[in-house]
């Protein structure tokens, strides 16, 4: 079943006894977020295992009747619940039934279609007149600052929203596009918008500057000072301060799970989020239109923030106590200027908190890993399985296991993975053959540091990597690693004889398990 909305998710939270209600007062500045902190990192022991409960907290200090929902994704039982499957595997297999699908070649075949094309229908996405998210409508007297919006790390530039849909639409196509996106909070109106170089709200950005440049609206000076500049300074206008243009931005904030996890997945450009959502929920979502934006938003949204970011300002965003570990530094990123705010009576604000890992965005991370599979097999039929460890956190390292069929292919794996959309940021990558499970990390560390040669089987390439990545000789743009652990073959240059990997016979396991009770080991 689908969850209609964020109340009734906290509900089946509640319910299934993964939810902890917290009634003594908690600050948003720094206290709720070391709290979770300490939660998420229960181990094993922990009274609801790894991850933790998710958290209400009930009495926020300085917001009186506001609760803020955190680590509401924080395991793997919750995500697997978020989007209603036993396992995140039924998902993929999902996806598997309609990438199997092949053009008809006869009526009968256009027959056998029609139930999987009336499945299809059912996940694009409705308008409606109305919803939840409009039983509050503010055009003049708002403020961010009312909603309990957390500060998460000492050293952060200030509060930051951390779990937004920011819904943006293409210039050139009118698709829309949802991404998840930081937006740290500058005063009452205003926000900055962290949307990193690679992401579509970024290039929506950037073709929206492209066209106001070749109407002639646009100061040249405006396009050098894109997001993609890393010059120094502080907050600036493009010369002249003239308004050059603006693009049209929604933020929706407390939508029901798969809405949410949707918007963090690493679809192709031309798939709407909101078509994905359909498919997770096996529902369309239902959507309204914005009151001074051109857009539309999920319905039954606890927030919904609407405004614009002008073409022609660039604003100092940061520093962020990020999922690596560190602290990303000050950068120029756009300004989003709020122009209406709509929320639900007694909005519940959904949040997380991101840091070194185990942590909530982990477990989002593994579901994306297993669900998205399917996809990079169409482009690399020959991988087997991946593995994205979560203290890798997602762009520093992946293990890969593939079908080796002619030599070579490991280094041919890596190059296509450097050219798969948001994979083109892996900073590590380790190729192993089929037979290694690449979920034990005991034995990819046996048979990797076993089985190369480092001069022969690691190379370097440089390109475009993390924006996040604190290393790099520059930012946006360092080198990359691929390391070949496969088995060597003689058409690859190599003479030696490969050793047999220690096995038991299967006759002595099989009597051993048979007489296992009488050697009394338990």
């Amino acid at each position: 079943m689908a969850y209609q909305d964020l109340r009734e998710w906290i509900s089946a939270l509640d319910k299934a006894g993964e939810l902890k209600r917290i009634q003594a007062e908690a600050d948003p500045i720094l206290e709720i977020a070391e709290i979770t902190d300490r939660v998420s990192k229960w181990g094993p022991r922990g009274s609801h295992g790894p991850g933790g409960p998710a958290l209400l907290f009930e009495n926020i200090k300085g917001h009186a009747g506001a609760k803020v929902l955190i680590n509401q994704f924080g395991s793997e039982r919750r995500m697997r619940m978020a989007l209603d499957v036993d396992s995140l595997d039924e998902i993929a297999d999902r996806i598997k039934y309609f990438m199997d699908v092949k053009s008809p070649q006869g009526i009968l075949d256009k027959i056998k279609m029609l139930p999987m094309l009336a499945e299809m229908g059912k996940f694009f996405p409705k308008q409606v007149s109305t919803g939840p998210c409009k039983e509050v409508i503010e055009r003049d007297n708002f403020s961010l600052l009312d909603f309990p919006i957390l500060q998460c790390w000492p050293l952060d530039g200030g509060r930051f929203i951390t779990l937004p849909s920011v819904i943006t639409k293409d210039p050139k196509t009118g698709k829309r596009n949802s991404g998840t996106y930081r937006l740290q909070v500058y005063d009452a109106r205003s926000t900055g918008m962290h949307w990193q170089r690679q992401k579509q709200g970024a290039e929506h950005y950037r073709e929206q500057m492209r066209r106001a440049a070749a109407a002639g609206e646009s100061n040249p000076v405006s396009a050098a000072l894109d997001m993609m500049a890393r010059s120094g300074g502080g907050s600036r206008v493009a010369e002249g301060k003239q308004v050059a243009g603006k693009m049209e931005v929604a933020v929706a904030i407390g939508t029901e799970p798969a809405v949410m996890f949707s918007s963090i997945v690493p679809a192709p450009p031309d798939i709407e989020e909101y078509l994905i959502a359909g498919f997770l929920r096996q529902k369309p979502l239902e959507l309204v239109k914005c009151e001074t934006v051109d857009l539309e938003v999920p319905a039954t949204s606890e927030i919904v923030l609407e405004g614009y970011v002008l073409l022609d300002e660039l604003r100092m965003e940061g520093p962020f106590g990020d999922h690596t570990g560190f602290y990303t530094p000050e950068d120029l990123y756009p300004v989003f200027h709020v122009t209406c705010v709509t929320h639900r009576k007694n909005p519940i604000y959904s949040t997380t908190i991101v840091g070194k890992p185990p942590m909530e965005d982990g477990y989002m991370g593994k579901a994306v890993e297993r669900i998205f599979l399917p996809l990079m097999r169409l482009t690399i039929p020959e991988i087997v399985d991946i593995n994205l460890p979560i203290e890798g956190i997602f762009h520093n390292l992946m293990i890969v296991s593939i079908k080796k069929s002619y030599p070579g292919q490991a280094r041919k794996v890596m190059s296509s993975i450097w050219g798969l959309g948001q994979a083109m940021s892996t900073k590590c990558i380790l190729v192993v053959d089929e037979d290694v499970n690449v979920q034990d990390i005991g034995e990819v560390t046996l048979k990797v540091l076993n089985n190369i040669d480092p001069e022969r089987d690691i190379q370097f390439v440089l390109g475009p990597i993390d924006s996040l990545d604190h290393a790099s000789r520059l930012p946006d743009y360092g080198s990359k690693m691929g390391v070949d652990a496969t088995r060597k073959w003689p058409s690859e240059g190599f003479t030696r004889p490969w050793p047999e990997e220690i096995r038991m016979d299967e006759e002595t396991k099989a009597r051993v398990t048979k007489r296992w009770k009488e050697f009394g080991l338990g």
